[in-house]
């Protein structure tokens, strides 16, 4: 007993003496060498030891990096990184590190997994598969294959950031945190964002995904899902998330309304909570929405409201028209696909035409998600991909019955609402899973969080209903 204590004793004051040593000697160094990258080397190893001690505080971590840490990390190809892409794998090996410590390494238990490892493998399939069957008359850089395997990686980091909240996240304290973190961060941006005086100045710090739709509806719907069904926040809380969800609306419906599928994912969230709180108001609303659906009135109100005939000029048919040309190109091999970011190079071999105008090398991207990943991955992939969402779904809807008050019931709720109105914006571009050439990864930062607060329902799912009541 003696001897433990005196070990103890020891190794306490061997650090007091050895922290002060190195603090003063990277002072040092850094002082003679000073610049950003060694600044951010510095905090990046400091805050790698306390994600260490503490995994939890990673995933806050990478919520900060997707909103606020505007920085990019070039590649050598046309691909460019930033600071919350490289956080994913960073955790992932602070993970690994746990699960081999603790004699454990699995996964939490979940329906979800399967579907989402496979797809990750169709991935890898079509990868194979489509540079095996190259056309040799479609040319092909050097460095392409580094850029298959960004596309790739993006759907891996997605898939990572969904297993990192699930496993990592074990208690419903440090779910908690770190969602009204998101909320106080995000919802502090949007007022910021929709007031002309400060505009302009949070534009200068913040990351591009504050710009784009996913950061709007996630907003959207895990601010409605606490405010509509958690009726234990307090009333300061409440104030504020009407504040956040005022802004949303002001953002999406009137500053940015030129931009579809910021409505649309907000307005996609928003009805499902609509229509998960208020049971009794489902039939009437479809019978509402049905008459006016038949009568014309419901989608010339939204023809117009986007835009009428000239948006649908300059991006509506034109986006049919960029479609067209990627099916056709991926009937070559619709079971796998082309392989991840291929299509490009395979849709640019002929001239493109939309209503007189003439494009010899066309640049060309679906603007749908879907269409994207039946390109990436074909019907395989595609399928795998359906497989996930529906289980998603299942497993949200089983959750919702086994918590029915508080935060859990918030949680559960903003997050089916967060993934309806993600399967609703991948109909306007590749807003969840981003084509490299396309939103890419600088996009990338804002889907990134969707799937992080997705996979919060695999950890509401693996924790003891006892913990989560009191």
């Amino acid at each position: 007993m003696m001897s433990s204590i005196r070990v103890r004793f020891l190794a306490q004051r061997l650090v007091l003496r050895t922290v002060p040593l190195a603090v003063l000697l990277a002072a040092a160094l850094l002082g003679a060498r000073a610049s950003t990258r060694w600044l951010a080397l510095f905090v990046s190893a400091a805050a790698g030891a306390l994600v260490f001690a503490h995994p939890s505080l990673g995933l806050v971590g990478l919520v900060l990096a997707a909103l606020v840490l505007r920085m990019e990390v070039g590649t050598g190809t046309e691909v460019a990184l930033n600071p919350a892409t490289l956080t994913v794998p960073a955790l992932l090996v602070v993970w690994l590190f746990r699960m081999v410590r603790q004699r454990s390494v699995r996964l939490a238990p979940s329906r979800t997994n399967r579907p989402l490892l496979l797809f990750l493998l169709a991935g890898l399939l079509s990868l194979l598969i489509g540079t095996a069957y190259w056309d040799p008359a479609v040319p092909r850089s050097s460095n392409f294959t580094l850029v298959q395997l960004a596309q790739w990686a993006m759907f891996a980091f997605a898939a990572i950031a969904f297993w990192l909240t699930g496993n990592l996240v074990q208690d419903l304290t440090w779910l908690r945190r770190l969602t009204f973190f998101f909320l106080a961060l995000a919802g502090g941006l949007a007022l910021l964002l929709v007031t002309p005086s400060s505009r302009a100045l949070v534009g200068h710090v913040t990351t591009r995904a504050v710009d784009i739709a996913p950061f709007w509806m996630l907003l959207a719907a895990m601010a409605g899902g606490q405010l509509l069904h958690n009726q234990r926040i307090s009333w300061g809380g409440r104030l504020f998330l009407v504040a956040t969800l005022v802004a949303v609306a002001l953002y999406a419906f009137y500053l940015q309304r030129e931009v579809v599928s910021n409505w649309v994912g907000v307005g996609a969230a928003v009805g499902v909570l609509v229509w998960l709180r208020w049971p009794r108001l489902r039939w009437p609303v479809i019978l509402l929405v049905a008459v006016l659906a038949v009568s014309g009135v419901l989608s010339s109100a939204i023809y117009k409201f986007a835009g009428g005939a000239d948006e649908w000029v300059e991006s509506g048919g034109s986006r049919l028209v960029l479609i067209g040309r990627v099916l056709e190109v991926t009937m070559r091999n619709p079971i796998t696909g082309l392989g991840p970011a291929a299509y490009r190079r395979y849709a640019g071999m002929e001239p493109l035409f939309y209503r007189g105008a003439y494009w010899v090398a066309p640049q060309i991207n679906s603007h749908n998600n879907y269409v994207d990943l039946f390109s990436h991955v074909g019907l395989l992939g595609l399928a795998l991909f359906g497989w996930f969402a529906v289980e998603l779904a299942l497993l949200g809807l089983r959750l919702r019955r086994r918590f029915t008050e508080g935060f859990a019931a918030g949680y559960v709720n903003g997050a089916l609402a967060a993934g309806a109105g993600s399967l609703a914006l991948m109909l306007f571009a590749d807003w969840i899973l981003p084509f490299v050439y396309n939103i890419g990864f600088p996009g990338f930062q804002a889907s990134l969080l969707v799937w992080l607060f997705l996979g919060g329902l695999v950890a509401l799912e693996n924790m003891p209903g006892s913990e989560v009541a009191a």
